[in-house]
């Protein structure tokens, strides 16, 4: 029962933790050093980890009281988050003392992982109408 409850939560924070560790390995292996970087990697996980989980809960929510809305749910939600999301590069791309091509490139790929987790959750909740 109690699994079943939280499945989605489970599999979104074993993603994001996977997720995590496969950065934090691809950083070493190419010597990448994220402390130059304006926000720190846990920093970007923790914040987009915390909208994505006020997502899900917010979409079963919506599950529960009014299916037929979902998908429009999920869209709105996400065109949301975007305002966040921009709020939170703009200091990045008005930098101009170092070369923050990586930087962007990291916050994309953060962005990017984050959508498709919520997208394949969304799916999921989509694909078990009862």
């Amino acid at each position: 029962m109690f699994l079943k409850k939280y499945k989605t939560f489970l599999l979104l924070l074993i993603s994001v933790i996977v997720a995590y560790v496969v950065h934090q390995l691809i950083f070493y292996i190419f010597k990448i050093n994220p402390d130059a970087f304006y926000y720190s990697l846990e920093k970007l996980y923790g914040i987009f980890f915390m909208l994505s989980f006020l997502i899900i809960l917010i979409l079963l929510k919506i599950k529960e009281r009014n299916f037929d809305q979902l998908g429009m749910s999920f869209l709105l939600l996400t065109s949301s988050k975007m305002i966040v999301y921009y709020i939170l590069l703009k200091p990045i791309l008005n930098i101009k003392h170092y070369d923050i091509k990586i930087e962007r490139i990291n916050f994309f790929v953060l962005f990017i992982l984050f959508l498709t987790i919520e997208t394949v959750v969304t799916i999921r909740l989509l694909s078990k109408k009862q």
